[in-house]
């Protein structure tokens, strides 16, 4: 994922098409939107990218936000009863519901925010597969053996960390939300090694706080689910893969905008941190 959009505004402006209807027809035209002068033309045919198995199907995207739905609502209900049961196992649908709303909004704020940017990959369900899906499939799996094979001899975990932790992951998916809406159509989940006219420097609402604020949300919010599933493993492994990965990343996308505004971005970037440890 990248946080190409942190400096990256472009401005567009949506036009209306407008439609006329037959005086012979019949059946009355649907009313125009509101805020609109004239009505849609519903007879013109759909973005080819709209079809199935397109990269922008909507059928793809409606089935995709059905799961995700379907998988938070079941995750409340589940982290609900296990937790009125006072089984520790809650934090395992804990998990899988923090994902499933992680990647609906990935998915929701590109379509509302830069929606010519919007597709079924906006939802991040597959990227960096499969390093992406093992790295959380080995966090069910330590949470679930340390809570059944190993619950008499490790604690299910300190309440202090349940709290911290549940904290992180709020701020974590708070901040990246708002880089995104923020950036709104300069943000890409792609680096972009080319600048267009309409590029400008944004340094203003979160960004002014924090450079790649969505990579910050993201690293943190990694963290946070570690920290509230109590795993020790996973969280020294995502700590070391996230830096890596984000340090790495951060290098590369800096060289360019370094190369894209000049000083401009060097004084930003000296007055601005990232508030990733080491980066």
């Amino acid at each position: 994922m990248a946080d190409s959009g942190l400096s990256l505004r472009s401005s567009d402006s949506p036009s209306n098409s407008a439609s006329s209807s037959s005086s012979l027809s019949t059946t009355p035209s649907p009313p125009p939107p509101i805020g609109s002068d004239s009505a849609p033309d519903y007879n013109h045919p759909p973005d080819a990218a709209s079809y199935p198995g397109m990269q922008r199907s909507l059928a793809g995207v409606a089935l995709r936000s059905f799961c995700l739905g379907s998988a938070l609502v079941a995750s409340v209900v589940a982290v609900s009863t296990l937790a009125y049961l006072g089984s520790p196992l809650w934090r395992l649908p804990f998990f899988s519901g923090a994902l499933a709303l992680f990647h609906f909004l990935e998915f929701w704020t590109t379509a509302r925010y830069n929606t010519p940017a919007a597709s079924v990959d906006s939802f991040l369900l597959t990227a960096n597969w499969p390093a992406y899906a093992i790295a959380h499939a080995a966090a069910f799996v330590e949470c679930f053996v340390r809570l059944t094979l190993f619950k008499h001899v490790l604690p299910a975990s300190l309440p202090l960390s349940l709290v911290v932790g549940s904290l992180v992951v709020l701020v974590g998916q708070s901040v990246r939300s708002a880089a995104m809406i923020e950036a709104g159509r300069s943000f890409n989940h792609t680096i972009q090694r080319q600048k267009a006219d309409t590029h400008a420097l944004v340094t203003s609402g979160i960004y002014a706080h924090l450079r790649h604020p969505s990579y910050f949300g993201f690293f943190w919010w990694a963290i946070g689910t570690q920290l509230v599933l109590g795993n020790m493993v996973c969280l020294l492994g995502y700590t070391a893969v996230l830096w890596r990965f984000f340090s790495a990343r951060i290098r590369h996308e800096e060289k360019l905008l370094v190369r894209f505004f000049g000083s401009d971005y060097i004084k930003y970037r000296e007055r601005v941190g990232t508030k990733i440890p080491f980066i």
